[in-house]
């Protein structure tokens, strides 16, 4: 393990401790005091991976996550110190791929890098070959997807969940499910989670995100992929 960090965090204790756990966790960190020192150095490139603070000087966590966005797939994990749940999708929806409550245990933060870290690296054993489905051709292998030709953004957390889907075209997916194959999650009450990573996948391959017709929710359920919407 080699992976190089971008630690964005103003309170200088939790800055300190967190920057020296995950050094002794084998990563490097690099760190960043404020919103608008985050995002210059995000933008020089040679992280692996982002841990972002909500609560920042000059530009919030949010408004720095939506920037990264713009010009990056790098996998963010957000720190929140915000009990609210409308704060916590809210990080999600500006493209963060999880988040962790403020306060946290290091192994909790640690565990939560690896699997993202995990989901952006090399494709999983078996997903090498091209997925057709309707107006989408993915490549697993080279983590592209196109629409009628043209490459799409997806987030590695968005891409990993549309190969699981599009694998299984037809087959209903409980949360539950996808935050194990996913989310590398092995225990409940992350849901929202899928919901707003679906939501946000909607955005990028349906026609109308309103009235999805590839993404079906099945209500009470999950979700499935419907091959007949492509």
């Amino acid at each position: 393990m080699d992976e190089r960090l971008l630690l964005i965090e103003d309170d200088a204790s939790i800055r300190e401790i967190v920057s020296i756990g995950l050094k002794a966790a084998g990563f490097r960190v690099v760190t960043a005091v404020d919103g608008q020192q985050g995002l210059a150095s995000a933008r020089s490139g040679g992280f692996d991976a982002v841990i972002l603070d909500v609560m920042l000087p000059s530009l919030d966590g949010f408004e720095v996550c939506r920037e990264i966005r713009k010009f990056s797939r790098i996998p963010v994990v957000m720190l929140t110190a915000r009990t609210d749940l409308i704060d916590v999708v809210v990080g999600l929806e500006s493209g963060a791929d999880d988040y962790v409550k403020k306060p946290f245990e290091l192994p909790e933060l640690t565990a939560r890098l690896r699997a993202v870290l995990r989901r952006a690296a090399a494709p999983a054993a078996g997903e090498d070959s091209l997925i057709a489905v309707g107006r989408l051709q993915i490549d697993p292998a080279s983590f592209t997807v196109r629409r009628d030709g043209a490459e799409l953004s997806l987030t590695a957390t968005e891409f990993r969940l549309l190969v699981e889907l599009a694998k299984r075209p037809g087959q209903v997916f409980t949360r539950e499910l996808l935050l194990q194959r996913v989310w590398d999650y092995e225990y409940l009450g992350e849901s929202h989670l899928v919901d707003v990573a679906i939501q946000r996948l909607r955005a990028k391959v349906e026609d109308d995100p309103s009235r999805p017709v590839l993404i079906k929710t099945i209500r009470g359920v999950g979700y499935r992929l419907d091959r007949t919407g492509a």
